[in-house]
């Protein structure tokens, strides 16, 4: 053998070494991609799971319907109507989706009932889009403290839903904490205290006879600052009752948050229960009126039959849904995504 070759061998490794690289390369390339088509088609698989109630709500609802017309007509545009109202979709919204439905029909020269699904499909996902960019990310990053706030009324999933999105974070690497600011409800921190525990999360709980949320908020953003974490998520009081003493306590909190971190907090986050319906959208109204929300975090998706609220919510409020409760175990939150979302409600539509 040359010098040369001797010298691209000690370089490079041998011809079989040279190939051999190549092909653990092409493997390793492979293996990540297996496994992002994995976890595509298990996100997707909890979202038809999850949507299955309002699946075969809405779903039903328009097959009757078409088998009911033999043609598309006023009538059948009427009870159609109905059909996007009972599955929780605003009166506004049921409009503006409905003349959009008839322009397209009208362009197209539609007549068969059957043919107007992938239009309604179509028509669901450009309101939803329309005049924002949705953006469901969370605003974390390494580097310097994440604050992360959590409002949302008593009973609406609030505590799993921090515990879950702590888990999620802690996969991710971020080292995190929680602060059970909730000091009216013993019981509360007692929930997260066990969530905590289960996910992997320090928590930092009221001092025996503590009554006052922004003195553990304190406590918590000192305790992250000293023990370098990268995340603290707060959880605090629920009651709509008094929006006064709401709106004092929030703002007294968030004041604290600003004065000593920087930029924060990141992240204000509303959980709101889907099986309330309409209802959560006066509560939101309300939490938006109390602190400046930045998205939603929708519980108990797997538990309505009416799917529509969300395009209701981020109409009503312009807020994004950030995670969508599906299921009850720790990795049922998911990271709404749009796609999957209009998918699983209409997914059968065709069949």
């Amino acid at each position: 053998m040359g010098f040369w070759s001797n010298l691209k061998d000690k370089l490079f490794g041998t011809k079989e070494e040279r190939i051999a690289k190549k092909q653990e390369k092409i493997e390793a390339k492979e293996k990540k991609q297996l496994e992002k088509e994995l976890r595509k088609k298990n996100k997707l698989d909890k979202y038809i799971a999850g949507l299955s109630k309002s699946n075969s709500s809405f779903v039903e609802s328009i097959k009757q319907l078409q088998n009911k017309h033999n043609k598309i007509d006023e009538e059948f545009f009427e009870e159609l109507e109905e059909i996007l109202i009972m599955a929780d979709i605003s009166m506004k919204l049921v409009q503006v989706i409905i003349e959009e439905c008839k322009k397209e029909v009208k362009n197209e020269n539609i007549i068969d009932p059957k043919l107007i699904n992938e239009i309604i499909a179509d028509k669901l996902f450009t309101i939803y889009t329309s005049n924002s960019i949705v953006d469901t990310t969370l605003d974390v990053k390494k580097g310097r403290i994440n604050v992360i706030l959590v409002v949302g009324v008593n009973g609406s999933g609030k505590t799993t839903s921090i515990s879950k999105i702590a888990y999620k974070l802690i996969n991710e690497g971020f080292k995190v904490l929680i602060a059970a600011a909730d000091t009216f409800r013993t019981a509360a921190v007692e929930q997260l205290e066990i969530w905590a525990n289960k996910v992997g999360a320090d928590i930092v709980k009221p001092l025996p006879n503590e009554l006052d949320p922004a003195a553990v908020v304190y406590r918590a953003i000192d305790k992250a600052k000293v023990d370098n974490y990268d995340i603290l998520i707060i959880d605090t009081a629920g009651r709509l009752q008094n929006k006064v003493n709401l709106m004092n306590e929030l703002s007294k909190i968030n004041k604290i948050i600003s004065s000593k971190v920087e930029d924060a907090p990141q992240e204000s986050l509303l959980v709101l229960d889907a099986t309330t319906g309409q209802n959560g959208i006066s509560q939101a109204k309300a939490f938006g009126e109390a602190t400046k929300l930045s998205g939603i975090v929708l519980t108990k998706m797997d538990g309505t039959s009416k799917g529509g609220i969300i395009l209701t919510i981020k109409d009503e409020i312009n807020l994004a849904v950030k995670y969508i409760g599906l299921g009850e175990k720790i990795e049922d939150l998911e990271e709404f995504d749009l796609n999957s979302y209009i998918f699983g409600l209409m997914k059968g539509i065709n069949e």
